[in-house]
């Protein structure tokens, strides 16, 4: 007996891997909807399904164009082959119309196309910035990103700014364009396998003593030409999607690593550190290239195929068809009609062959997009719940305080903090008191307890952010500028220890760049005086100080306190500080083995 087993074993694996390729294109197409479904379902929907409806109409009217462009050429080219003058001039006539209409479509889809996308990327945008910045996302992302272990259960975030920036960018034009390509490519199949079935006739040839006619034998040659065309495309392209997803990482990586330069350009210079940061730079640059130069190689491979595939096809019609011309069975124009009717319906059919690179591109865009979104809506491992207060500054029950590695800085630990307090907190360096401060403003997700924080807060970093642009802009940042009068924000200048800067509140600078270290630090003390807030917390504010400008600003800060019956808890370690304080926290180190690394205890002040 023959062995089947062979053959049923090929069948079964063919089988497997369409069944494998299926689910991945229902897997994307799902994607690519959970994307776009919420522009389309958005307040301004019915405006964009208008303006979309719009599109598709002119795609069709440019396929209806094509339609008469197919039927135009066969008048004509019958006309010359016939001297046929008066229906020459009569054709010529008729292709200005139909050349100026098809320009007008043409000019009118593609501004209408990139208005479109123009629209929705700024939905998209206004939508991701809105997620990222809620609920101070974009700092558990960072903080993910550094940590030995995920924050989220959908693993760690790279480069947010390139997702949001390029990423959208390129999902709503390339979701559009394809979407769009694949429409004219079913409307053109659709509309001219009729007329190249009519017009190719059938093919007759006999074999082994029988006699067979295939009708409609281009319309099949054009099938099996553009089906081992997709398959082969497929097969010699598919390295392009992981390579493309790399790519866009390994750029973003580059980038950012160019920022940090920008950003922290003084110290680098100070610590003379190009050489280090040069190595750096060439080393992501290098990744860069690398993967770069794979890319090309795969696309090369794809260009190839696809070349040869498409100028094989501007002929392949008319070797087909030349039997029936010569043999007087069909006229020139006729043949042209078939050629383009052909053409059509291959150009359609081969819609996945000429859009291969353009389909790798954006399955890793769309791949990036998709992790991104999860990472809004994944919530941190644990977390501290805090809750707005209005008689203290601070009263946090059995707060427990983690590292990103799992080890326990503190546990079960209650503090409070009222009105008329002024708190000092110390301890030894990497003790975790800048992480104690983050757990009781509620941003760090390593945190678990409950925290009761006064509704008028302010925490003051040691190194504040202070954004580019007018002064005042940055003095009364995070407020709403124009919140306060020119007179305050030159008070608080002046009281913060910069009165050069009180008439400069228009000036437009890069402060975080011109301002020194401690004239960062006054300027973050200025916005306290100007905001006069009730409650707080100051992490090394006043470090890059020295002692007489400390002393004085502190004086400052507990008479504003004062007056609004308010509440200061500080972290420093000069002890002058501690004269401006009535109570003393200590964090101290706990024996190994113990539940946490150390415990709060109060000191006499």
């Amino acid at each position: 007996m023959p062995d089947t087993t062979e053959p049923e074993t090929a069948t079964l694996h063919a089988k497997g891997i369409l069944a494998e390729k299926w689910a991945a294109t229902r897997q994307q197409v799902r994607r690519v909807w959970a994307l776009s479904k919420p522009y389309f379902s958005s307040e301004q929907k019915w405006r964009v399904r208008g303006f979309l409806l719009l599109i598709v109409a002119l795609t069709l009217a440019s396929v209806y164009l094509n339609v008469l462009f197919n039927d135009w050429n066969k008048l004509f080219y019958d006309s010359l082959q016939e001297k046929n003058q008066p229906v020459f001039w009569t054709q010529l006539g008729r292709f200005s119309y139909l050349a100026f209409a098809y320009i007008v479509l043409a000019v009118y889809r593609q501004y209408l196309t990139q208005l479109f996308v123009m629209q929705w990327r700024n939905w998209m945008t206004q939508h991701y910035l809105g997620e990222w910045l809620a609920k101070q996302v974009f700092y558990r992302l960072e903080l993910a990103r550094y940590a030995k272990t995920d924050t989220t259960s959908v693993g760690t975030p790279d480069n947010p700014d390139q997702r949001i920036q390029e990423d959208i960018d390129r999902f709503t034009a390339s979701t559009l364009s394809l979407t769009m390509g694949l429409l004219n490519a079913v409307v053109s199949l659709a509309s001219f396998v009729g007329i190249l079935w009519s017009v190719s006739g059938g093919f007759a040839f006999s074999l082994m003593g029988s006699h067979y006619d295939i009708p409609g034998f281009m319309v099949w040659m054009a099938l099996l030409y553009c089906s081992l065309g997709s398959v082969l495309t497929h097969y010699i392209g598919r390295p392009l999607i992981p390579l493309n997803f790399e790519q866009q990482r390994l750029e973003a990586d580059f980038r950012h690593r160019l920022l940090r330069v920008r950003e922290f350009s003084e110290s680098i210079a100070l610590d003379k550190g190009e050489a280090v940061e040069g190595s750096q730079l060439k080393l992501r640059f290098g990744r860069v290239l690398g993967n770069y130069l794979d890319l090309i190689r795969a696309q090369k491979s794809l260009t190839w195929f696809t070349s040869f595939f498409g100028q094989a096809a501007v002929v392949f019609p008319f070797v087909v068809a030349a039997p029936r011309y010569f043999s007087g069975a069909i006229q020139l124009g006729q043949l042209t009609q078939i050629s383009g009717a052909f053409g059509e319906v291959q150009g359609a059919l081969s819609w996945f062959v000429g859009s291969y690179s353009d389909l790798a591109s954006w399955r890793a865009t769309t791949d990036r997009l998709t992790g991104f979104e999860a990472l809004f809506h994944a919530e941190p491992a644990v977390a501290v719940a805090v809750v707005a207060a209005a008689d203290v500054a601070i009263h946090a029950r059995d707060l427990g305080v983690s590292l990103p590695s799992g080890a326990v800085l503190l546990a079960h630990t209650q503090i409070r903090v009222g009105a008329g307090d002024t708190v000092l907190l110390s301890g030894p360096s990497g003790s975790g008191k800048s992480t104690l401060f983050r757990a009781l403003a509620g941003i760090w997700p390593f945190a678990i307890g409950e925290v009761a924080l006064g509704q008028d807060s302010m925490f003051l970093p040691q190194r504040a952010y202070i954004p580019d642009g007018p002064l005042r802009d940055a003095l009364s940042y995070p407020q709403a500028v124009g919140s306060h009068t020119d007179t305050d924000l030159q008070q608080a200048l002046v009281d913060a220890l910069l009165p050069e800067l009180a008439t400069q509140l228009d000036r437009v600078d890069a402060w975080s760049q011109k301002l020194s270290g401690g004239e960062q630090q006054r300027l973050a003390i200025a916005r306290v005086l100007l905001k006069k807030p009730q409650w707080v917390f100051a992490d090394e504010a006043t470090s890059a100080l020295d002692q007489a400008s400390e002393a004085t600003l502190y004086q400052h800060l507990t008479a504003m306190l004062a007056e609004r019956n308010g509440a200061l808890v500080s972290i420093a370690h000069r002890p002058g500080v501690a004269a401006f304080h009535q109570r003393h926290w200590v964090l101290e180190p706990q024996a190994p083995g113990s539940e946490a690394r150390f415990r709060l205890a109060e000191k006499p002040a």
